[in-house]
């Protein structure tokens, strides 16, 4: 398609030679060049068009290119080419006939640049009617990009007056700091036109390098939820610290940027931020309170007035923001006040009900620690009974023994008081166990115990004892774990609760022993440190107690019987016993409607034990002149061991203290066995004086003896050296095996 740029000349005709058309043509030139305005002729029925240098660069094209109608449409903005086509196609039909006039963008095709123009024309038809037919559309361009700018300037002004205008309102009446926030961050994106800002707010760590994000705006919050939060950096540090605005072109060229382990710029993933924009936010105090941030994927996309209009936004917010914070803090006081009123006036209106429970706790307590000093002073007292009585039972029982001994084999009578005599020491000798398992200083040899398979062998002891009136159930738990306990003491304690449940059943009844396995989180009702436990639980449907005889039915000596029908240590032996051996007893009753009593055992991750069978009895060995050191501080003890160990064939030296024993040690030279009481005066006990007497003789084998307690002797370290006991009473018989058994070793 052909391209007129100006009049043609005939090449004959005299350069000076008159031509009024050429004339007038080139004095249009000339007016519309001079008025900067392109002019446009489009021959219709040819598709010719006609475009000046002026028109051309307008549409980015140079001079010497030529165009075709083709290069105006493909010129035109992609938004502005469907009403451009109109206009033109309005203005080249001879049923409308319409003036075209339209302003609209070109994209130049050589340089790229965008650019307003307002074009206006006619065309030129021919004929009338229906006959007619457009022959010419003519018509002027003029470039407007300037006013266009000038008019999107003020519009933008405007624009950005009524935001601010509209923020500054908003936030001056908005007290709640989130709204606050997110209402001045959704500002600054729309002023400054960025793709996404963001407000961080200023919780500095003892690293200085922990800050909140805040809010978001124009990216959701996932955005920057699997990156960390701004560090401390060159970037972003003069932000927090409120040194000023940071505004850059493109931050990635800023010689601050980059330069922090362990990215050393943008995370993998991060939002793309190119054009950079960073405002301090600093409360009236001189705090800052945070930061603006604002970021664009294009270079160059802030201006000096992006950067004035963010400065009044973070003033605005400051302000807003103080009040917010200071709002929110009176709210908070006040709340803490009201919260406060509410649980005084609680306070006052339960202080009556809530005094009278105390009362009541703190005297349930007062006689919870004086029920248990009492238990304690009595066990002492039990003890130390057991203990002196024990001593006087060894000198009558031991006696009595090697009385038994020496009777002629003929005299029946005084054989027969002898053993009745023997009979009555260790009835008294039973008591005083039973005095020892109260106080908890019994001797307990405890070892891993199948609870279940003790009971099921008891079943046919517990039928003879009760009769035939009782009716005994077992309710035993599978695969409950060993318990670690004195299995004949266990025995015992059973034994004891049962014949207690038939007592309480004088016509008949129902006795229930069951096991469970429990696990403690360090019950204080039970005293018992957390652990696993078995439980055994003696049930009877007997008459039950009250209250009154509830609490004292595990005090020594304490019997609802008639007098010389019991004791009443039966209870309190089982309960010293579980004490001891680490458990607890709880008892509960009602009366007319039976008794419970739980017996909790701690459990063992050790297999039972097999017993050996006992032996059938042989005449006690003898010594054959062994040196055995005698120390007991009771003469009549002394007496007796010693006389006992010559007549079986033993020498003997005494002593009746530890530096006795010492000073005999040294003078006698080799000794092949200290034969001592636990408990003896002077401030040192048995087991000191084995250790003394082992730093001269490091290998003495010791056999120790009490009428008290094991515990005095499971407290002392006696290193690799096992602990031989022989507890009082004694017999000859049990001297002599134990006597026997430590020196063959």
């Amino acid at each position: 398609m052909a391209e007129d740029n100006a009049p043609v000349r005939n090449a004959d005709e005299p350069e000076d030679a008159g031509d009024p058309l050429r004339d007038s043509e080139e004095r249009l030139r000339l007016a519309v060049e001079n008025a900067d305005i392109g002019f446009w002729d489009v021959q219709e029925g040819h598709g010719h068009l006609t475009w000046p240098p002026r028109t051309k660069a307008m549409f980015g094209i140079s001079a010497d290119v030529p165009v075709t109608m083709d290069d105006f449409y493909n010129g035109l903005h992609p938004d502005d080419l469907p009403r451009v086509a109109e206009a033109y196609a309005a203005a080249a039909d001879p049923a409308r006939r319409a003036l075209y006039d339209v302003e609209y963008r070109t994209i130049g095709k050589e340089d790229g640049v965008i650019r307003w123009l307002a074009a206006k024309g006619r065309g030129i038809f021919d004929g009338e009617g229906e006959d007619a037919r457009c022959s010419r559309v003519i018509g002027t361009v003029i470039d407007v990009t300037e006013r266009k700018r000038t008019e999107q300037s003020l519009r933008e002004e405007g624009t950005n007056l009524e935001i601010l205008n509209r923020t500054g309102a908003a936030v001056a009446g908005e007290l709640d700091l989130e709204r606050v926030v997110q209402m001045v961050t959704d500002a600054g994106v729309e002023l400054t036109g960025a793709e996404f800002g963001a407000f961080f707010y200023n919780v500095v760590d003892a690293s200085g390098e922990s800050y909140t994000l805040y809010t978001l705006s124009g990216v959701p919050r996932s955005a920057f939820e699997k990156f960390p939060m701004p560090r401390n950096t060159k970037v972003f540090g003069p932000t927090f610290a409120g040194e000023g605005v940071v505004r850059s072109d493109d931050i990635t060229k800023d010689p601050r940027y980059g330069q922090n382990p362990p990215y050393y710029g943008k995370p993998k993933g991060h939002l793309p931020v190119v054009s950079y924009l960073a405002v301090p936010v600093i409360g009236r105090s001189g705090e800052v309170i945070g930061g603006l941030f604002f970021g664009h994927a294009e270079a160059g996309r802030f201006s000096d007035r992006h950067e004035a209009l963010m400065q009044g936004i973070a003033a605005q917010a400051s302000v807003a923001i103080d009040n917010a914070r200071l709002y929110r803090a009176a709210h908070h006081e006040i709340e803490q006040r009201i919260k406060a009123e509410k649980e005084l006036t609680k306070l006052n209106e339960t202080l009556e009900s809530r005094v009278a429970e105390e009362i009541q706790c703190r005297a349930k307590a007062e006689e919870v620690l004086r029920q248990s000093q009492k238990m304690e002073t009595i066990g002492q007292l039990s003890g130390g009974i057991a203990h002196d009585f024990n001593n006087l039972l060894q000198v009558i029982h031991g006696n009595l023994s090697i009385v038994q001994q020496r009777l002629p084999e003929g005299d029946a009578k005084i054989r027969r008081s002898v053993a009745n005599a023997l009979s009555g020491t260790e009835r008294a000798a039973a008591l005083t166990k039973r005095l020892l398992a109260f106080s908890r200083r019994q001797a307990l040899a405890p070892r891993p115990i199948d609870v279940n398979r003790l009971i099921d062998d008891m079943t046919e002891l517990l039928h003879r004892t009760l009769g035939e009136t009782i009716t005994i159930e077992t309710e035993l738990a599978s695969g409950i774990r060993n318990a670690f306990v004195d299995a004949n003491q266990l025995e015992n304690a059973l034994l004891n609760l049962a014949v207690n449940a038939r007592d309480a059943m004088p016509t008949g009844g129902r006795l229930v022993i069951s096991t469970d396995l429990t696990e403690l989180a360090g019950d204080a009702d039970l005293e018992l440190p957390a652990g696993c436990y078995v439980r055994i639980t003696v049930r009877d449907s007997g008459e039950g107690m009250d209250s009154d005889v509830l609490d004292r039915a595990i005090e020594p000596f304490f019997s609802t019987k008639e007098v010389g029908q019991g004791t009443g240590l039966g209870l309190s032996t089982v309960y010293g016993f579980i004490r001891q051996s680490g458990g607890e007893l709880r008892l509960e009753s009602r009366k007319g409607e039976g008794t419970s009593v739980e017996l909790y055992l701690p459990c063992s991750e050790q297999a039972e034990l097999a017993q050996a069978a006992p032996e059938a009895p042989v005449a006690p060995p003898r010594g054959s002149g062994e040196r055995v050191l005698v120390c007991e501080d009771d003469a009549d003890v002394r007496a007796f061991s010693a006389d006992a160990l010559r007549d079986l064939g033993y020498e003997v030296v005494e002593a009746a203290d530890a530096d006795g024993a010492m000073a005999a040690l040294r003078a006698n030279g080799r000794t092949d066995l200290l034969f001592t009481d636990v408990v003896l005066p002077g401030g040192k006990t048995g087991a000191d004086l084995a250790r003394e007497a082992r730093a001269i003789q490091p290998a003495l084998p010791v056999l120790f003896t009490t009428g008290y307690a094991r515990s005095a002797l499971d407290q002392e370290q006696m290193g690799d050296h096992p602990v031989n006991l022989l507890m009082k009473p004694f017999g000859v018989d049990q001297l002599a095996e134990k006597v026997r058994e430590i020196i063959a070793g």
